[in-house]
């Protein structure tokens, strides 16, 4: 017989009165994971909160709390009770931010890093703006990029001359900065006639090859020194540098240079008024041939010769007031000849 307690002894199943103090103890409960802290809107890190001047712009604010850690929902990203979009949610709380943000640069002394630091927070968290006026350009065929980075400038200028204490949000007083600067851009530095971007490009290389010829020769390169050291034809050569005088617009009102004559305003055709007026003096020549010689007359003295009544009847040696009927009989004539309504 096997012993009862040997390792082929059937288990039996525990008594109800064995002492529960041979059963292992449960590991003890982990306490519950505390979900991460967020900040209210417009107090997110880099907000208010000071770090090391040494850490730069980009080390002190982290983009203004905008990005959150991968797999982390973020409070613009859920709807909330009050309908708001993810959207409207980002445009609150960067307003609200950029409010902060103004608030603490107003008691910093420009120059100082903290200023700075604070100053490129606020060019980050309003980046959106420029975007968003960049887009409105899009048609023009000039990167966006390029577009973005003038409608920065407008942005740094914007928050330059901010002031919060007007009431004013600074989104309403920032966009016409911005857009002003985009206009500008393409109005003193976009070609004024559309240019294939392969001309464009070897525009690029022949502006590059007439810089390095001109040293290196002393003077203005030939055409033909131009296509050789690029191997291209000279038509093409010459079609670039076309190309390169779309950027600049001719003034109407600049005087041309050499000749000494006025500008091109000064020389371009205008409408002479007196044009407008042969069509009706060959329509009233034709009517005038229905009055009497004595009448024509008048007409004539009076709306040709531009003379007063009084003139006139000096001039016939009849009254003031007989010229007037006369006058007036003569219209009476003429619009119930031609049907002319009065």
């Amino acid at each position: 017989m096997r012993p009862t307690g040997g390792p082929g002894a059937p288990r039996r199943a525990p008594d109800a009165s064995t002492p529960a103090a041979t059963a292992p103890d449960p590991p003890p409960a982990r306490p519950p994971a505390t979900p991460p802290a967020t900040a209210p809107p417009g107090t997110g890190a880099g907000a208010g909160t000071s770090t090391d001047a040494g850490t730069g712009a980009g080390t002190a604010t982290g983009a203004a709390g905008a990005a959150a850690a991968p797999g982390v929902e973020t409070a613009s990203d859920v709807e909330t009770e009050g309908g708001a979009t993810p959207r409207e949610r980002r445009s609150a709380d960067a307003r609200a931010l950029t409010q902060v943000l103004f608030a603490e640069l107003s008691g910093l002394e420009p120059g100082t890093p903290e200023h700075t630091r604070v100053r490129t927070a606020l060019i980050e968290v309003n980046l959106p703006l420029v975007r968003y006026a960049a887009a409105r350009f899009r048609s023009r065929n000039e990167p966006i990029e390029d577009v973005i980075q003038v409608g920065t400038i407008g942005l740094i200028n914007a928050i330059d001359r901010f002031d919060p204490h007007r009431g004013v949000q600074f989104p309403t007083f920032a966009m016409p900065t911005v857009v002003g600067e985009i206009k500008r851009y393409f109005r003193d530095n976009v070609r004024t006639v559309h240019v294939p971007r392969r001309l464009h490009e070897l525009w690029v290389q022949v502006s590059g090859a007439t810089e390095d010829l001109t040293v290196l020769h002393g003077r203005s390169p030939t055409t033909a020194e131009i296509a050789a050291r690029l191997g291209i034809g000279e038509d093409e050569v010459l079609a670039c540098i076309e190309a390169g005088r779309s950027y600049h617009a001719t003034s109407l009102e600049a005087a041309q240079e050499g000749d000494g004559l006025p500008g091109l305003l000064d020389r371009l055709g205008y409408e002479d008024p007196a044009l407008a007026g042969v069509e009706h003096r060959d329509l009233v020549r034709h009517l005038l041939v229905q009055l009497p010689e004595r009448e024509q007359r008048i007409l004539l003295l009076r709306y040709y010769s531009n003379l007063t009544q009084s003139q006139i009847s000096a001039e016939l040696g009849v009254s003031q007031m007989h010229v007037s009927r006369l006058l007036s009989r003569s219209f009476a004539r003429l619009r119930s000849a031609n049907r002319i309504e009065p």
